[in-house]
Protein backbone atom coordinates (compact mmCIF):
# COMPACT_ATOMS: atom_id res chain seq x y z
CA UNK A 1 0.00 0.00 0.00
CA UNK A 2 1.04 3.51 -0.78
CA UNK A 3 2.54 5.49 2.49
CA UNK A 4 2.61 8.77 2.99
CA UNK A 5 4.78 11.00 5.50
CA UNK A 6 3.78 11.83 8.94
CA UNK A 7 5.78 15.66 8.69
CA UNK A 8 6.67 15.66 12.58
CA UNK A 9 8.19 12.79 13.22
CA UNK A 10 8.99 11.26 9.41
CA UNK A 11 7.29 8.01 10.27
CA UNK A 12 5.22 6.50 7.57
CA UNK A 13 1.45 5.77 7.32
CA UNK A 14 -0.46 3.75 4.63
CA UNK A 15 -2.81 6.04 3.20
CA UNK A 16 -6.05 3.95 3.72
CA UNK A 17 -7.68 3.71 7.22
CA UNK A 18 -10.61 2.89 8.42
CA UNK A 19 -13.67 5.27 10.46
CA UNK A 20 -15.79 3.65 12.60
CA UNK A 21 -18.74 6.23 12.97
CA UNK A 22 -21.61 4.52 13.45
CA UNK A 23 -20.36 0.73 11.61
CA UNK A 24 -18.24 -0.13 14.97
CA UNK A 25 -21.22 0.80 17.31
CA UNK A 26 -22.33 -3.05 16.96
CA UNK A 27 -22.80 -5.91 19.32
CA UNK A 28 -21.14 -8.31 19.88
CA UNK A 29 -22.77 -10.41 17.27
CA UNK A 30 -21.27 -8.14 14.35
CA UNK A 31 -17.92 -9.09 16.01
CA UNK A 32 -16.84 -11.77 13.87
CA UNK A 33 -17.69 -9.71 10.81
CA UNK A 34 -15.89 -6.44 12.15
CA UNK A 35 -12.87 -8.44 13.00
CA UNK A 36 -12.87 -10.24 8.96
CA UNK A 37 -13.22 -5.83 8.19
CA UNK A 38 -9.68 -5.27 10.39
CA UNK A 39 -7.83 -8.55 9.21
CA UNK A 40 -8.16 -7.40 5.66
CA UNK A 41 -7.34 -3.99 6.91
CA UNK A 42 -4.10 -5.00 8.18
CA UNK A 43 -3.76 -7.98 5.32
CA UNK A 44 -3.96 -5.07 2.32
CA UNK A 45 -0.85 -3.34 4.42
CA UNK A 46 -3.25 -0.63 6.32
CA UNK A 47 -2.95 0.59 9.95
CA UNK A 48 -5.30 3.59 10.98
CA UNK A 49 -8.44 2.85 13.25
CA UNK A 50 -9.70 6.61 13.73
CA UNK A 51 -12.54 6.63 16.67
CA UNK A 52 -14.20 8.96 19.25
CA UNK A 53 -16.62 8.35 22.57
CA UNK A 54 -19.13 10.33 20.14
CA UNK A 55 -19.32 7.07 18.20
CA UNK A 56 -21.53 5.28 21.13
CA UNK A 57 -19.38 1.53 21.65
CA UNK A 58 -16.76 1.46 18.95
CA UNK A 59 -14.02 2.42 21.29
CA UNK A 60 -14.82 -0.40 23.46
CA UNK A 61 -15.48 -2.71 20.22
CA UNK A 62 -12.39 -1.89 18.72
CA UNK A 63 -10.54 -2.58 22.14
CA UNK A 64 -12.37 -5.77 22.47
CA UNK A 65 -11.69 -7.28 18.82
CA UNK A 66 -8.23 -5.81 18.47
CA UNK A 67 -6.95 -7.11 22.05
CA UNK A 68 -7.75 -10.85 20.88
CA UNK A 69 -6.10 -10.44 17.42
CA UNK A 70 -2.01 -11.40 17.18
CA UNK A 71 -1.88 -8.30 15.19
CA UNK A 72 -2.91 -5.96 17.79
CA UNK A 73 -0.08 -3.81 18.17
CA UNK A 74 0.25 -3.75 14.32
CA UNK A 75 -2.56 -0.89 14.56
CA UNK A 76 -2.28 2.77 14.52
CA UNK A 77 -5.16 3.92 17.44
CA UNK A 78 -6.44 7.48 16.84
CA UNK A 79 -9.51 8.16 19.10
CA UNK A 80 -10.85 11.74 19.91
CA UNK A 81 -11.54 13.64 23.05
CA UNK A 82 -15.35 15.15 22.97
CA UNK A 83 -16.32 17.24 26.00
CA UNK A 84 -15.74 20.49 27.65
CA UNK A 85 -13.51 21.15 30.84
CA UNK A 86 -9.96 19.82 32.05
CA UNK A 87 -10.90 17.05 34.04
CA UNK A 88 -13.72 15.81 32.11
CA UNK A 89 -11.63 15.87 29.37
CA UNK A 90 -8.88 14.14 30.92
CA UNK A 91 -11.22 11.57 32.82
CA UNK A 92 -12.14 10.85 29.02
CA UNK A 93 -9.36 10.30 27.47
CA UNK A 94 -8.53 8.13 29.97
CA UNK A 95 -11.53 6.21 29.69
CA UNK A 96 -11.08 6.11 25.55
CA UNK A 97 -7.40 4.55 26.43
CA UNK A 98 -9.28 1.76 28.64
CA UNK A 99 -11.56 0.95 26.42
CA UNK A 100 -9.14 0.25 23.27
CA UNK A 101 -7.10 -1.42 25.59
CA UNK A 102 -4.45 0.54 25.04
CA UNK A 103 -1.54 1.87 27.24
CA UNK A 104 -0.35 4.72 24.69
CA UNK A 105 -2.47 6.25 22.31
CA UNK A 106 -1.05 6.94 18.79
CA UNK A 107 -3.17 9.91 18.45
CA UNK A 108 -5.14 11.66 20.37
CA UNK A 109 -7.13 14.81 18.59
CA UNK A 110 -9.76 17.25 19.68
CA UNK A 111 -12.95 16.17 18.27
CA UNK A 112 -15.01 18.88 16.49
CA UNK A 113 -13.06 21.61 18.47
CA UNK A 114 -14.59 21.35 21.30
CA UNK A 115 -13.14 23.35 23.84
CA UNK A 116 -10.10 23.32 22.09
CA UNK A 117 -7.76 25.52 23.82
CA UNK A 118 -8.58 23.74 27.55
CA UNK A 119 -7.69 20.83 25.85
CA UNK A 120 -4.90 21.22 23.51
CA UNK A 121 -2.22 21.90 26.20
CA UNK A 122 -3.47 19.32 27.85
CA UNK A 123 -2.72 16.86 25.15
CA UNK A 124 0.65 18.49 25.45
CA UNK A 125 1.12 17.47 28.37
CA UNK A 126 0.37 14.04 27.45
CA UNK A 127 2.74 13.83 24.36
CA UNK A 128 5.52 15.11 26.65
CA UNK A 129 4.33 12.03 29.26
CA UNK A 130 4.30 9.72 25.94
CA UNK A 131 0.62 9.15 26.47
CA UNK A 132 -0.09 9.80 23.12
CA UNK A 133 2.89 9.84 20.28
CA UNK A 134 0.88 12.32 18.37
CA UNK A 135 -1.73 15.18 18.89
CA UNK A 136 -4.65 16.85 16.61
CA UNK A 137 -7.76 18.44 15.72
CA UNK A 138 -11.05 17.73 13.62
CA UNK A 139 -14.01 19.02 12.27
CA UNK A 140 -16.11 17.89 9.47
CA UNK A 141 -18.21 21.04 7.67
CA UNK A 142 -16.63 23.45 5.10
CA UNK A 143 -17.43 26.32 7.81
CA UNK A 144 -14.99 24.68 9.82
CA UNK A 145 -11.62 24.63 7.94
CA UNK A 146 -11.35 28.58 8.64
CA UNK A 147 -11.13 27.89 12.15
CA UNK A 148 -8.46 24.76 11.41
CA UNK A 149 -6.22 26.65 9.49
CA UNK A 150 -5.59 29.23 11.99
CA UNK A 151 -5.10 27.26 14.66
CA UNK A 152 -2.87 25.17 11.81
CA UNK A 153 -0.95 28.84 11.98
CA UNK A 154 -0.70 29.41 15.49
CA UNK A 155 -0.44 26.33 16.70
CA UNK A 156 1.85 23.16 16.98
CA UNK A 157 0.15 19.49 16.21
CA UNK A 158 0.86 16.99 14.36
CA UNK A 159 -2.20 16.21 12.65
CA UNK A 160 -5.53 17.99 11.35
CA UNK A 161 -8.89 15.88 10.49
CA UNK A 162 -11.59 17.24 8.04
CA UNK A 163 -13.80 16.38 5.20
CA UNK A 164 -12.99 15.96 1.72
CA UNK A 165 -14.17 13.87 -1.36
CA UNK A 166 -14.12 14.45 -4.99
CA UNK A 167 -17.66 16.31 -4.89
CA UNK A 168 -16.91 18.51 -1.88
CA UNK A 169 -13.38 20.03 -2.73
CA UNK A 170 -13.22 23.12 -0.51
CA UNK A 171 -10.64 21.84 1.65
CA UNK A 172 -8.50 22.56 -2.15
CA UNK A 173 -9.07 26.43 -1.30
CA UNK A 174 -6.09 26.84 1.64
CA UNK A 175 -6.57 23.85 4.29
CA UNK A 176 -4.95 21.49 2.20
CA UNK A 177 -1.63 23.77 1.10
CA UNK A 178 -1.32 25.44 4.81
CA UNK A 179 -1.13 21.82 6.55
CA UNK A 180 1.30 21.10 3.71
CA UNK A 181 3.27 24.21 4.81
CA UNK A 182 3.01 23.73 8.03
CA UNK A 183 4.11 20.24 8.33
CA UNK A 184 0.45 19.10 9.96
CA UNK A 185 -0.59 15.52 8.20
CA UNK A 186 -3.99 15.15 7.17
CA UNK A 187 -6.70 12.80 7.63
CA UNK A 188 -9.73 12.96 5.31
CA UNK A 189 -13.25 12.08 6.65
CA UNK A 190 -16.58 12.04 4.61
CA UNK A 191 -14.24 10.93 2.09
CA UNK A 192 -17.27 9.09 0.20
CA UNK A 193 -19.75 11.72 1.00
CA UNK A 194 -21.67 9.79 3.67
CA UNK A 195 -22.82 8.00 0.97
CA UNK A 196 -24.33 10.36 -1.33
CA UNK A 197 -21.19 9.39 -3.84
CA UNK A 198 -22.86 6.25 -4.23
CA UNK A 199 -26.21 7.52 -4.62
CA UNK A 200 -24.80 9.33 -7.43
CA UNK A 201 -23.98 6.78 -9.62
CA UNK A 202 -26.19 3.74 -8.36
CA UNK A 203 -26.27 1.46 -11.30
CA UNK A 204 -23.21 2.84 -13.62
CA UNK A 205 -20.17 1.30 -13.86
CA UNK A 206 -17.01 2.86 -14.04
CA UNK A 207 -16.28 4.34 -17.18
CA UNK A 208 -13.87 2.31 -19.26
CA UNK A 209 -10.92 4.80 -18.93
CA UNK A 210 -11.18 4.55 -15.32
CA UNK A 211 -10.89 1.17 -15.31
CA UNK A 212 -8.01 1.03 -17.14
CA UNK A 213 -6.19 3.49 -14.81
CA UNK A 214 -7.23 0.87 -12.29
CA UNK A 215 -9.71 2.15 -10.69
CA UNK A 216 -12.09 -0.81 -11.30
CA UNK A 217 -14.90 0.26 -8.17
CA UNK A 218 -16.28 3.12 -7.85
CA UNK A 219 -14.64 3.41 -4.08
CA UNK A 220 -11.22 2.99 -5.76
CA UNK A 221 -12.26 5.76 -8.03
CA UNK A 222 -13.41 8.62 -4.88
CA UNK A 223 -10.73 7.42 -3.10
CA UNK A 224 -7.96 7.94 -5.63
CA UNK A 225 -9.20 11.35 -6.30
CA UNK A 226 -8.41 12.29 -2.98
CA UNK A 227 -5.22 10.52 -2.29
CA UNK A 228 -3.73 11.73 -5.27
CA UNK A 229 -3.74 15.46 -3.55
CA UNK A 230 0.26 15.57 -2.62
CA UNK A 231 -0.90 16.95 0.87
CA UNK A 232 -3.38 14.19 2.11
CA UNK A 233 -1.62 11.50 4.55
CA UNK A 234 -4.58 9.02 4.84
CA UNK A 235 -7.69 9.00 4.36
CA UNK A 236 -10.65 6.74 7.51
CA UNK A 237 -13.95 5.70 5.38
CA UNK A 238 -16.11 3.81 7.71
CA UNK A 239 -17.02 0.42 6.93
CA UNK A 240 -18.34 -2.34 8.72
CA UNK A 241 -18.77 -4.75 5.75
CA UNK A 242 -15.70 -6.68 5.00
CA UNK A 243 -16.40 -6.47 0.83
CA UNK A 244 -16.55 -2.69 1.40
CA UNK A 245 -13.28 -2.74 2.87
CA UNK A 246 -11.72 -4.45 0.26
CA UNK A 247 -12.58 -2.06 -2.55
CA UNK A 248 -11.78 0.86 -0.64
CA UNK A 249 -8.30 -0.81 -0.07
CA UNK A 250 -7.45 -0.85 -3.37
CA UNK A 251 -7.38 2.72 -3.86
CA UNK A 252 -4.48 2.61 -2.09
CA UNK A 253 -2.56 0.69 -4.21
CA UNK A 254 -1.38 1.04 -8.06
CA UNK A 255 -0.84 4.32 -9.93
CA UNK A 256 -2.54 7.74 -8.53
CA UNK A 257 -4.80 9.98 -11.44
CA UNK A 258 -2.19 13.48 -12.35
CA UNK A 259 -4.00 16.36 -12.36
CA UNK A 260 -5.68 15.88 -15.68
CA UNK A 261 -7.24 12.98 -15.36
CA UNK A 262 -8.33 14.36 -12.06
CA UNK A 263 -9.96 16.81 -13.69
CA UNK A 264 -11.66 14.99 -16.24
CA UNK A 265 -12.86 12.54 -13.12
CA UNK A 266 -14.69 15.84 -11.86
CA UNK A 267 -16.50 16.51 -14.97
CA UNK A 268 -17.17 12.91 -15.56
CA UNK A 269 -19.42 13.10 -12.31
CA UNK A 270 -20.68 16.47 -12.74
CA UNK A 271 -22.11 15.58 -15.77
CA UNK A 272 -24.41 12.84 -14.65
Amino acid sequence: MITRIIPSSGEKLPVIGLGTWQTFDAGTEKYEALQNVLTAMHTAGGSLIDSSPMYGRSEKVVGDITAAMPVANDFFYATKVWTTGLQEGIQQMEKSMQLMQRKKMDLIQIHNLTDWKTHLPQLRRMKEAGTTRYIGITHYTDDSHDALEKIILSEPIDFVQFNYSITARHAEKRLLDVAALKGVATLINRPLGVGELFSKVKGRSVPAWADEMGMNNWSAFFLKYIIAHPAVTAVIPATGNPAHITENLEAGEGDLPNDVTRKKMIEYLEAL
